[in-house]
C-alpha cells in the first residue's frame, strides 16, 4: 500500500504593503521641504518623518520640535499608519 501523500505546505501569508500617506507642511516645516505637501511610504508616524528627513534634510532640526497631526488629531511618533492618511507636520507658531 502506498504511504499518503504529504500535507500540501500551509499557504504564507500575503505580504503587506507599506502604507503610502500625504504629508502636509506647514510654516517652516514648508520652507524646511520646499513644498507644501508629498506622498511618502511608511507605517508609522516616525517611518515617515525618517523618510520625509531622507528627501529633505532641513527637516531634521523643525520635527524634533513639531507636533503632527494624523487625519486632523495629534498624535505621538509611534502611532500606526493606514494607506490614504494625512499626516501635517505643524512647527510652533510665533507671534499674535
Amino acid at each position: 500500500m502506498p504511504p499518503p501523500p504529504a500535507p500540501s505546505p500551509a499557504p504564507e501569508p500575503a505580504a503587506s504593503a507599506v502604507p503610502t500617506v500625504t504629508v502636509r507642511y506647514w510654516a517652516a516645516a514648508r520652507a524646511a521641504a520646499g513644498l507644501g505637501s508629498e506622498q511618502v511610504p511608511g507605517d508609522t508616524v516616525a517611518a515617515v518623518l525618517a523618510e520625509c528627513i531622507a528627501r529633505h534634510p532641513g527637516l531634521a532640526q523643525v520635527v524634533t520640535v513639531a507636533t503632527f497631526l494624523l487625519d486632523g488629531h495629534a498624535v505621538p511618533r509611534a502611532t500606526a499608519l493606514v494607506d490614504g492618511a494625512v499626516v501635517e507636520v505643524l512647527p510652533p507658531f510665533a507671534g499674535g
